[in-house]
């Protein structure tokens, strides 16, 4: 199996994100990431998918199905920007290493992290950066005992032109109430 990232455009209707969830769930697809949120046209959300999966055509084919689904493309392995944002907890015991705060704080910085917050005993990181980057503030944070961790989902951005497949329809673009898109039977 290898991890694959999909991007959807899809109509911004109520239980869009729950059918696509359940149709993945349903064909026993494992969702690595997903992250959704609206796009450049009223009434149209992007959605990244990122699957674990040997054979992604059949996951495209049944995405494809759903009517809330204007398009969907794999773009792994495409010229993409591709980013996720992480925020880490490092907690440090008033009766630890004098220092142990600081080396936190400068190895986080040095990891591509930056400081959120810093009280006494507590460091918040955060950072928004590739995967392998988030991946490797995580290893260098781990030492320093992690305390919580929140990490989104991938968002990802083809380079260059946007295929006709993902670019919202004519008249959905033309509709300034954003009313539902009829397709056309």
């Amino acid at each position: 199996m290898a991890n694959h990232t999909l991007v959807a455009l899809v109509q911004d209707h109520p239980g869009v994100l729950h059918r696509t969830v359940t149709l993945l769930r349903r064909r026993g697809y494992n969702i690595v990431s997903l992250a959704v949120g609206r796009s450049e046209t009223a009434g149209i959300s992007r959605m990244t998918i990122v699957v674990d999966v040997t054979d992604v055509s059949n996951v495209i084919k049944q995405l494809d199905r759903l009517v809330e689904i204007i398009g969907v493309a794999d773009i792994t392995g495409a010229p993409a920007v591709v980013r996720e944002t992480v925020m880490l907890k490092i907690m440090v015991p008033a009766n630890a290493v004098p220092g142990a705060l600081q080396a936190a704080a400068e190895a986080a910085t040095t990891a591509g992290g930056a400081i959120l917050d810093r009280t006494e005993g507590e460091l918040i990181v955060g950072a928004t950066e590739s995967p392998e980057q988030i991946e490797r503030l995580i290893t260098v944070m781990t030492p320093f005992g992690i305390a919580e961790l929140m990490r989104t989902g991938r968002l990802a951005m083809l380079r260059g032109r946007t295929p006709q497949h993902l670019e919202p329809p004519t008249d959905y673009r033309a509709q300034a109430d954003g009313a539902p898109f009829e397709e056309a039977a």
